[in-house]
């Protein structure tokens, strides 16, 4: 596996393997890596894309210095665990490499809603560091696809949007949630959990689980809605939101909306730590 920590190493390395007209896949990551990330990889690399991973914790879309400090950062055993995974390619690079001072980095896109519901609305300015850093990052290394996992649906909402609206020429390749065998989504914040939030974490899951069956059932999403938060609530998890939306809007679902693509989202705090989820409570079919 090939480490760079210079945009200009990455790039040289980058148009060899285009000279070998090799297909790049990348992976933009924050680093504490595991299984989700490494599926990343294996996704490219069994598409046959050159796989590249980046990690960088992106101090532009933390609304809160504390939990930027707090962040874990394991670059040993990342790069242990990239090479494992027979990744091709790691870059690693300062803040200054990234976001050179005095450059004006800002994406000018309107996200509208998108960057307003859920995860916009509990942290503000979070999706304008997204954008900007993985637009800068999709500028430095111009790779055929990008992969991202659904954990983050509005994230992967939002990059998607911003690519369309910049009409960037990459092919955004939607992996899904890796989970615990007691299907705790596997996040670099779970590392951060005492055993007995551990313990209570998997009620998210268990949440969205009922709220499937319950979507399926017929019953309407608000109360759908209200008994998962009081089963978070019961675990002993402080939830911000749970929402019933509009997979492709991100709107909420109205009470007698049945067909289209159909989402749970869902974000609760296990002391300090705050954990996301989702799952897809209905396919997209016409009617």
């Amino acid at each position: 596996m090939h480490i760079f920590t210079t945009i200009d190493e990455l790039q040289l390395w980058l148009r060899e393997q285009r000279q070998d007209n090799r297909t790049i896949g990348f992976a933009p990551t924050m680093g504490a890596l595991h299984e989700g990330h490494l599926s990343l990889v294996r996704r490219a690399e069994a598409a046959g894309d050159v796989s590249l991973v980046s990690i960088f914790v992106n101090p532009t879309q933390f609304n809160d210095i504390e939990d930027l400090r707090r962040y874990p950062r394991t670059p040993e055993e990342d790069r242990a665990l990239l090479q494992e995974a027979d990744c091709k390619g790691l870059f690693m690079p300062e803040v200054n490499e990234i976001y050179p001072p005095g450059k004006d980095l800002r994406v000018p896109v309107q996200l509208g809603h998108l960057a307003e519901v859920m995860e916009g609305k509990f942290r503000p300015g979070h999706f304008d560091g997204v954008m900007m850093v993985v637009k800068r990052l999709l500028d430095i290394v111009q790779p055929d696809r990008l992969y991202m996992g659904q954990k983050d649906f509005q994230q992967l909402a939002v990059v998607r949007e911003m690519i369309r609206q910049l009409s960037l020429p990459v092919e955004v390749i939607a992996c899904p949630v890796v989970r615990e065998a007691d299907g705790l989504a596997l996040s670099s914040r779970n590392r951060r959990l005492s055993p007995a939030e551990r313990a209570a974490a998997p009620a998210i899951f268990q949440a969205l689980l009922e709220a499937r069956l319950a979507f399926e059932a017929g019953e309407p999403p608000e109360g759908i809605r209200q008994r998962a938060l009081h089963h978070l609530q019961q675990a002993g998890l402080q939830p911000e939101y749970f929402e019933i939306v509009n997979g492709h809007t991100l709107l909420p679902l109205a009470e007698d909306e049945r067909s289209g693509y159909v989402v749970a989202c869902a974000a609760a705090w296990a002391g300090e730590v705050r954990l996301i989820d989702n799952m897809v409570l209905q396919e997209e079919h016409p009617c």
